[in-house]
């Protein structure tokens, strides 16, 4: 499952904050650690499909011991980095061309996307 790590107080980030101190405690979620042959198999996963859901996402999970939340945030992570990806090789051939994108649009492509980016805190 998901680990989670020391309770994260309210002095952590400098000075103490009234209104912060008296709240519950928080705790930090530990980052997952994928083992190679995890990385492999959701990879190899992931040039079959790029959305793996229901049944598939449960198998999956249960195959590699995660959690079906852990497969379904990789496989979020992974499809942005895709995006981003697509977006450089199509840069970097237009710029083989003379032609020039605007400094701005792989930013406002990035951030239209940024709903898949999932932080889970359980």
């Amino acid at each position: 499952g998901l680990e989670l790590s020391h309770c994260v107080g309210a002095n952590s980030l400098g000075p103490p904050v009234p209104w912060r101190s008296r709240g519950p405690c928080k705790m930090k979620r530990v980052r997952t650690v994928f083992k190679p042959e995890q990385l492999e198999r959701l990879e190899k996963e992931f040039l079959k499909q790029q959305y793996m859901v229901g049944t598939e996402r449960v198998d999956l999970a249960a195959t590699l011991h995660l959690t079906e939340t852990q497969v379904k945030v990789w496989f979020q992570n992974r499809r942005i980095k895709w995006r981003k990806q697509s977006m450089e090789q199509k840069a970097a051939k237009l710029s083989q061309f003379g032609v020039i994108q605007p400094a701005t649009a792989d930013s406002t492509d990035i951030k239209d996307h940024e709903e898949d980016t999932v932080d889970v805190e359980l």
